[in-house]
């Protein structure tokens, strides 16, 4: 009798403290500043007004292949490199599971969610997938990072597995639950066609604005395609993204034959009606075969890395979104095997070159006027370039920047900016270094010669800012 009195006791303690907890734990979250479009329709802004440079990494499966510890470890990281935008699938299939087993759906039907009566701080073997991802949402709010959430990626619909009415009944359950958090992104699709089951992806879509205005959406496209071709037009998208791809110029296969020209996207982007932001999603991943699946194909590196993020934002993207083949998929040891030829696992990855490399271009777009900027080829003298040579500029009333990949001379046309006089230097993309050139005129042409040997990597930042 003492011993079920003991047990009764603990069970009231136990049912109590899953009462109480969840209530603090919800008062604690951290909010981050809600998104919005910037009034010039070009950029995204914060609620305090000030401008965000979305700098993502796909961490496509971090919901499924990590454990808090890790999850808590990659965020970190994350952080740290100047991140702020993190891309997750919610749904990878529909027989998707956690780490600790748990799945996410009933007879995988994506109107039938498995949740449980569980606690953020209950065992370990209690968290339901929902909980999970909950928690893993959170730590992200509190380590300043928003995150992108896949509803259900591509593939799961395409299969037919996804009924128009189910992903309904889905879309205004995730939407309801998530809609209080501050740092969602929603992303429909998942590499994917919208002419593919379009009309699920509008249901997603606008079921999930209806039930969360207050959240921005996009669509995550198929590969060398943008949103813009199927859903500029809907009211749910708030801006456009790409997905430029994995393949080289020699693959590619596209009719519209944009190659690794990132930049051309946004142009085309740009060129509809009414004007919408856009970003590549998805360029070339640091470590991952040209092509993808043939790893016997060369492997795309920090250096092309830095060329797609340079060109699509001097293009006029409001940002850049990283990838790494092994952390998007979180290669651990006891993978059997790895998809693309991944060669070294996550926690060691998440320090590839190219992953500490990006926050230099957010911090020299962020130290120039943000919403002023545009893109504009009249500053290059000469030709453009193609492919690996294209020169590209961009600039604000009081400042210009060009990028070269190859460190090739760039002729200027002076004037373009402010001031009788300028003063120019030199931006390192690897390290974030600005050296001095000198003093010019501002008026006629001018040719500036980048450092060391012209080749592809060597590339550089011309900077221009009137002399004060």
């Amino acid at each position: 009798m003492k011993k079920l009195q003991i047990t009764l006791t603990s069970l009231i303690f136990v049912f109590t403290l899953s009462a109480f907890i969840p209530k603090v734990y919800a008062e604690n979250k951290k909010r981050l500043p809600a998104l919005s479009v910037s009034d010039n329709h070009r950029y995204l802004v914060n609620e305090k007004g000030e401008p965000f440079f979305w700098l993502g990494d796909t961490g496509w499966l971090l919901f499924t292949k990590l454990n808090r510890e890790d999850a808590d470890k990659y965020l970190t990281n994350r952080a740290q490199k100047g991140f702020n935008v993190i891309q997750v699938m919610m749904l990878h299939s529909l027989g998707a599971k956690n780490i600790y087993g748990r799945s996410a759906l009933v007879s995988h039907n994506v109107a039938t969610p498995l949740v449980t009566d569980g606690t953020a701080f209950a065992d370990t073997t209690q968290y339901d997938y929902w909980d999970h991802m909950d928690y893993v949402i959170d730590k992200a709010a509190e380590k300043g990072l928003y995150v992108g959430l896949v509803p259900v990626w591509g593939g799961n619909v395409k299969s037919g597995h996804v009924k128009k009415k189910d992903a309904a009944t889905y879309a205004a359950w995730i939407a309801n639950r998530y809609k209080d958090r501050s740092n969602i992104i929603w992303m429909n699709g998942g590499d994917i066609m919208g002419s593919d089951s379009t009309e699920i992806w509008k249901t997603i879509g606008g079921t999930i604005k209806a039930n969360d205005p207050n959240h921005l959406v996009t669509f995550h496209p198929f590969g060398r395609k943008t949103s813009s071709l199927w859903f500029h037009n809907e009211k749910w998208l708030d801006f456009n993204m790409f997905q430029s791809g994995h393949r080289s110029y020699e693959q590619d296969s596209s009719k519209w034959g944009f190659g690794e020209d990132n930049w051309k996207y946004v142009a085309h982007d740009f060129a509809l009606k009414p004007l919408k932001p856009t970003i590549d999603g998805e360029p070339s991943y640091e470590g991952i075969p040209h092509g993808l699946h043939d790893i016997r194909q060369p492997f795309w590196k920090a250096e092309d890395v830095r060329r797609y993020a340079y060109w699509s934002v001097f293009a006029g993207s409001f940002g850049f979104t990283y990838g790494n083949s092994s952390v998007m998929q979180f290669h651990v040891p006891q993978d059997k095997g790895s998809a693309y030829g991944a060669k070294t696992y996550w926690d060691q990855a998440i320090d590839d070159p190219g992953a500490g490399q990006l926050q230099y271009l957010k911090k020299l777009i962020l130290s120039k006027p943000f919403f002023e900027r545009v893109p504009d080829q009249s500053l290059i003298a000469g030709k453009n370039g193609l492919k690996y040579e294209y020169l590209i500029a961009t600039r604000g009333n009081n400042y210009a920047l060009i990028y070269t990949y190859t460190g090739r001379t760039i002729p200027v046309q002076m004037g373009k900016i402010s001031g009788k006089k300028v003063k120019a230097s030199w931006f390192k993309p690897t390290n974030g270094d600005i050296t001095e050139i000198g003093i010019f005129d501002n008026t006629g042409t001018h040719e500036f010669d980048p450092p060391g040997e012209k080749a592809n990597g060597n590339d550089w930042v011309l900077i221009l800012d009137p002399l004060k």
